[in-house]
């Protein structure tokens, strides 16, 4: 099964590596040596109690805030925020996209102005430690998080399980855990549930 429309216009640096239908490769050996020994823009703003091992590179107008915590090498686009107290370990943000408030992006890819809602957690692990698969596909990776097109927007406190891939400009409720497969473009992912109110003893 194909995987959903993902990335309009990629960066330069991408366009060679990139796979449309293993998007995860970039996060190999690919960024390793698209990073080399990393940038960072002098218009980018970061704020001096984030925490950074590198190598790292970081786009013009990007903002770091407050408490963040970026390892494992990380590509950060043009005018990209990354918010208070948000983790990312080895990842892709393209132009724009806004990991906010709280987050957890593991081995991820970000498309262009993706916006996470607070408290998303990008899982990258599985608890057996096995491949992610998606969809039955091998990637070959330990450790995969989520892709996620162009657009896509989640909720706050959404979980996407190792593995995910989202088309792009999708909507994400609040609350929503993802299981690992492909999801389609222009879609709303909704949450279902009910409560149950009864008096207190």
């Amino acid at each position: 099964m194909p995987l959903p429309r993902l990335f309009s216009n990629l960066p330069p640096p991408f366009v060679a590596f990139y796979d449309p239908e293993a998007p995860w490769t970039l996060l190999g050996d690919p960024l390793t040596q698209i990073l080399g020994g990393g940038s960072i823009d002098p218009s980018a703003r970061i704020h001096p109690s984030a925490v950074i091992e590198g190598p790292i590179f970081v786009g013009a107008n990007a903002e770091i805030r407050p408490g963040a915590f970026i390892r494992g090498g990380v590509w950060i686009g043009e005018g990209c925020v990354v918010g208070a107290n948000t983790e990312i370990k080895r990842g892709i943000l393209l132009p724009g996209a806004s990991a906010s408030h709280l987050n957890y992006v593991g081995d991820s890819i970000l498309g262009a102005k993706v916006g996470l809602g607070a408290g998303t957690i990008l899982s990258n692990h599985r608890h057996d430690r096995a491949h992610v698969r998606i969809d039955g596909r091998d990637t070959g990776r330990r450790k995969l998080g989520a892709i996620l097109g162009d657009g896509v927007l989640t909720g706050c406190g959404s979980v996407l399980h190792p593995g995910v891939v989202v088309g792009c400009e999708t909507r994400i409720y609040p609350g929503v855990h993802l299981r690992p497969g492909t999801y389609a473009e222009r879609s709303i992912v909704k949450l279902r549930q009910e409560l149950e109110i009864v008096p207190r003893a």
